[in-house]
């Protein structure tokens, strides 16, 4: 009887859910009418696109775009563009699933669907990629109890859940094998990306793989290049 609110990446990640409800309401999986609502002006626009250039599909998505006549378009599927339609979702009192970014709940709409249904304990927050520490997204998957939205704290009644296998990014063995190649060619390997404790143990496997010097840069650190 709740909504499930999805914070997500507005290009990619939406496009994937979207794509993954509509196969599971072609399969029965999900039950008539419950609408599934884009609400992200970038996640419209980007889908856009993806709609005008089918021949990028890969074969599963060739063959159910010729089932369906859209992979991203069905009869529970909306978008919204307009602020005014976006805030009539607030009022909306059926349920629903609204996808909104930014996919880390730092900005942008997906604040405001929080902030309206995150203390209601039949709504779920469903978190579909990674979040990174110190953000709303990273104390959500923490279990916080409280989280503070728009300035104002508000108490974590809703389900929060976690599906990691949307994930994007490489694992720490894949990229030990993806750069494995490079290990004779480089002076000097440079990790920018992640958090300290994975970029840590990164750059011990890529040493003990024969990368000669991995630096993990801090913040205003400067380097010369030649």
């Amino acid at each position: 009887g709740g909504k499930v609110i999805i914070p997500s990446f507005a290009v990619g990640r939406t496009q994937v859910i979207v794509y993954y409800f509509h196969q599971l309401v072609e399969e029965g999986l999900i039950r008539p009418h419950v609408p599934l609502v884009v609400d992200s002006p970038l996640a419209v626009q980007a889908t856009e696109v993806f709609m005008r250039h089918p021949e990028v599909y890969d074969r599963e998505a060739s063959a159910f775009n010729s089932q369906t006549g859209h992979i991203f378009e069905c009869g529970d599927c909306q978008y919204t563009r307009s602020v005014e339609e976006s805030k009539a979702l607030h009022l909306r009192k059926e349920p629903m699933i609204i996808v909104s970014a930014s996919g880390m709940c730092e900005v942008g709409r997906i604040l405001h669907h929080l902030k309206n249904n995150i203390g209601n304990p039949r709504n779920t927050i469903l978190i579909v990629g990674y979040q990174a520490a110190h953000t709303l997204g990273r104390r959500l998957v923490e279990k916080a109890p409280q989280v503070r939205i728009f300035g104002d704290l508000y108490s974590v009644r809703a389900q929060v859940k976690v599906l990691n296998g949307f994930s994007a990014h490489a694992n720490a063995a894949e990229l030990a094998d993806w750069t494995a190649p490079l290990a004779a060619q480089v002076r000097r390997t440079f990790l920018v990306h992640g958090e300290i404790d994975q970029a840590e143990a990164l750059a011990a496997t890529m040493r003990k793989g024969g990368f000669a010097d991995v630096v993990i840069p801090e913040a205003g650190q400067a380097f010369d290049l030649q």
